[in-house]
């Protein structure tokens, strides 16, 4: 009975592990989907991570950033760039899910 209880606690482990596995490949790919399109990130600024070129914006691939100073330049903006919280252009959700993307997808 207790290797049975085992197996099971085992099973449930690797399943919860896949899930999350596929639900932050999920996320990445809004992150991506929200970059390039909801957002245009990707006409401002050059990040090799989502193929953009873009050359009015800082290279996001040169700077350092973290997830708060992503979020809080996408919330609030700063010179041309908007500040798509305040306007409402993206969610508070679609902020924290494009930041996520911008930081995880560094390359370092």
């Amino acid at each position: 009975m207790k290797i049975l209880k085992f197996l099971l606690i085992v099973l449930l482990m690797s399943l919860f592990s896949n899930f999350k596995s596929f639900s932050d490949e999920a996320m990445m790919r809004k992150g991506l989907e929200i970059f390039n399109e909801t957002a245009a990130c990707a006409a401002c600024h050059i990040f090799q991570a989502a193929g953009s070129q873009g050359n009015i914006g800082p290279n996001l691939d040169t700077v350092s950033m973290t997830f708060e100073s992503v979020k809080e330049m996408v919330t609030y903006g700063l010179g041309v760039m908007p500040a798509f919280g305040e306007d409402e252009i993206l969610t508070k959700e679609e902020i924290d899910i494009v930041s996520n993307y911008v930081v995880k997808s560094q390359t370092k």
